[in-house]
């Protein structure tokens, strides 16, 4: 737990072979600003295990699941610590905490975690709302700056759930083309736009982006450099550095993973002109959708889809409204505006709150 300043802690568990103290702690941080961000009444957390999920059985992460849940159950609960999937655990994972903490305290506890199945009091519209944030955030981004998102041209570096959600919508929805995707094995490139539809088809069935028809190979990381209005960094951490920013051809890049862009590659972006979208304000859909989950939870009353996007498209152009206005006021770039945003309204909290005992 980073801070509670602003309500209980919020934040993913991974389960991941080479997960760190270190690396939980930053993201537990990363956690507080992205939340003071968005607005959402939540601190910061998260949790790791030391495993590798891929040569576990479904029975051994089942009970190492479960264990892990019954010793954090002390700190755990819907007014303290609410956690949720993250690196290689699912709506299962949540599954099986829930039931854990319920067990221990004798009544079924729904809003102890978010990303839960919908059986189980989950909500409409979680699985893609990381990608339908980012495309709330990116419409708001091209309107403030001038550039029509219907035949804008999108390079997508990553396609596991939320870059194929994004890919998906923005061209169902929007009609932008998508000219690029990769996903960790490798990239494929059609100037006049791949058929996004195709890809999806094409990935289910073969695990792969790469031979998706009618489209040319890439090497992953060169889908970084295409020529295109929109970047989407979908990855991993430090993909634009100092060594490629320089072949960054995009006006404008969201942050649909987590850290993508070094601080170096950040200042020579903004430099240039090229409006960044940062992750803490990019990828914020997802915790916020988290946050309806938890309300509906609270009241056992359930949203409708429909609702759940309505309520999440205010909550972000609300969000990227306060971020812009902020690095306006400041005249500085957009992470350093969230920044400001973020770490005022903690700070805040912390002061009328005061100091007890």
């Amino acid at each position: 737990q980073h801070n509670i300043a602003r309500g209980p802690a919020k934040g993913g568990i991974r389960f991941h072979p080479r997960v760190t103290l270190d690396e939980v702690k930053a993201l537990a941080s990363w956690m507080t600003w992205k939340c003071a961000t968005v607005n959402i009444p939540y601190g910061g957390g998260k949790g790791g295990v030391v495993c590798d999920p891929k040569s576990m059985s479904r029975g051994e992460l089942e009970r190492l699941t479960r264990r892990y849940a019954f010793e954090i159950a002390p700190i755990i609960g819907p007014d303290r610590d609410i956690p949720a999937p993250d690196v290689y655990t699912d709506e299962q994972t949540m599954a099986w905490i829930m039931d854990t903490i319920s067990m221990v305290r004798g009544h079924t506890e729904l809003g102890v975690v978010t990303g839960k199945p919908l059986a189980l009091g989950g909500s409409q519209g979680r699985a893609e709302a990381t990608a339908r944030g980012c495309l709330y955030v990116v419409r708001e981004a091209c309107r403030v700056r001038g550039i029509k998102l219907r035949d804008a041209r999108v390079a997508i570096h990553g396609f596991g759930n939320a870059g194929a959600n994004f890919a998906r919508m923005v061209a169902a929805e929007d009609g932008a083309c998508v000219v690029a995707i990769a996903d960790s094995r490798g990239g494929v490139y059609n100037e006049s736009g791949i058929d996004v539809q195709a890809a999806l088809r094409h990935k289910a069935a073969t695990g792969v982006v790469e031979q998706t028809p009618n489209t040319e190979p890439l090497a992953r990381d060169e889908v970084l450099e295409v020529d295109c209005d929109i970047l989407l960094p979908a990855a991993l951490e430090n993909s634009i550095t100092l060594a490629n920013v320089g072949r960054v051809r995009a006006q404008m890049i969201a942050e649909l993973a987590n850290g993508p862009v070094t601080p170096g590659a950040d200042r020579v972006l903004f430099d240039r002109g090229v409006l960044l979208l940062p992750d803490i304000l990019a990828n914020a859909g997802g915790v916020t959708v988290s946050y309806y989950e938890w309300v509906q939870n609270q009241y056992s009353y359930f949203w409708t889809e429909e609702r759940v996007k309505e309520t999440l498209e205010q909550t972000m152009r609300t969000a990227f409204a306060g971020v812009h206005a902020a690095a306006e006021q400041h005249k500085t770039d957009m992470r350093t505006g969230a920044y400001i945003l973020a770490i005022g309204r903690v700070a805040e909290a912390t002061d009328v709150r005061g100091i007890f005992p």
